[in-house]
């Protein structure tokens, strides 16, 4: 199987996987934390997979949930304040916990490695408590299909753009985000998988998960429970 690369550029240090890490301390939440809120008890644990620099973590800190976050690069997590944070990653998390709430946020899901998507979502089945919420983000094939190149959002100062994009195989594409802020300007590239709504279910399935609903009018979020 080829693993493809992913590469980052600009200001700052850049992660392994391509992360821009100053970039990404400017980003602001966009209301995940009230979305746990909806299917996680008040107060309760959450496990947040791929926490990067805490964006997320410290909104669901401020609304009273005891997080702990994952994350791969040790630089990332430095930027995390008050939260247990654990170096790791997720495919080889094993905290011998369960949470009320697993969060695979960030688009991990669409991986090009099929075998890394079976081993991501087999860390959140692993690590939710029965009964729980598994929230994962992904990009519904609507949306998918309706990406171009050189359109994007904004986000107050913060311009983000999708520079490149090519088809590379079969359901398999290449891209390359623009990220600008002020004179500041940062380039994230990464292969992703583009998943249908069945292409979700069955790797859901396959992990002892089943697709409960979507969290969201955007279908951007989807909660998964376990099987058994």
């Amino acid at each position: 199987m080829t693993i493809y690369p992913h590469s980052g550029t600009g200001p700052g240090s850049i992660t392994p996987d391509g992360s821009p890490v100053e970039f990404y301390m400017l980003l602001r939440p966009r209301g995940e934390a009230e979305i746990v809120g909806q299917v996680t008890p008040s107060g309760g644990s959450v496990l947040e997979l791929g926490s990067g620099v805490g964006r997320v973590t410290h909104a669901l800190l401020e609304h009273g949930f005891e997080v702990v976050a994952v994350d791969e690069s040790a630089e990332m997590l430095a930027r995390i304040k008050g939260a247990e944070t654990v170096l790791s990653r997720i495919q080889d998390l094993r905290l011998h916990r369960r949470f009320d709430a697993v969060m695979l946020a960030s688009f991990l899901v669409h991986t090009s490695d099929e075998d890394g998507r079976r081993a991501l979502l087999s860390a959140c089945a692993r690590h939710v408590a029965p009964g729980g919420a598994v929230l994962i983000e992904w990009t519904p094939p609507e949306t998918h299909d309706a990406q171009q190149v050189g359109r994007g959002r904004t986000d107050g100062d913060i311009t983000i753009t999708l520079a490149a994009r090519e088809e590379v195989g079969p359901e398999l594409f290449s891209a390359t985000m623009r990220y600008a802020h002020g004179d500041r300007v940062w380039t994230q590239s990464f292969t992703s998988r583009r998943l249908s709504d069945d292409d979700l279910r069955a790797a859901l399935t396959e992990a002892g998960l089943h697709l409960d609903r979507f969290l969201t009018d955007d279908r951007r979020w989807v909660l998964a429970v376990p099987t058994t």
